[in-house]
């Protein structure tokens, strides 16, 4: 008991399957630090450690919201928050393997 209260999060965090595996980071890999990072205030290194972290958090917020609110042109704004979220996931793994 006292050793899971000194744990820290991070020790239950899944392990990255592609990573494990291959060796290679995946297009998901710090996703689950940066939202810690988020929920710790430290938003610049959220951004840092997983760029398409606002995007999608974003796209997942205005999903949530438009379940229960009619928005004007809704669809729209999925699709562009969706190409926006991929584009920038796509984009930022691009950079992290060059």
């Amino acid at each position: 008991m006292i050793q899971l209260l000194s744990s820290s999060v991070e020790d239950f965090m899944l392990p990255c399957l592609n990573k494990t595996l291959f060796g290679m980071e995946c297009p998901g890999c710090g996703l689950q630090r940066s939202l810690l990072l988020i929920g710790q205030g430290e938003f610049v290194a959220a951004f840092k450690m997983y760029p398409a972290i606002y995007p999608l958090l974003g796209f997942i917020i205005f999903i949530g919201l438009s379940t229960f609110m009619s928005f004007k042109n809704s669809n729209k704004i999925k699709m562009y928050l969706a190409v926006l979220t991929i584009a920038t996931i796509i984009i930022s793994f691009i950079i992290k393997l060059i």
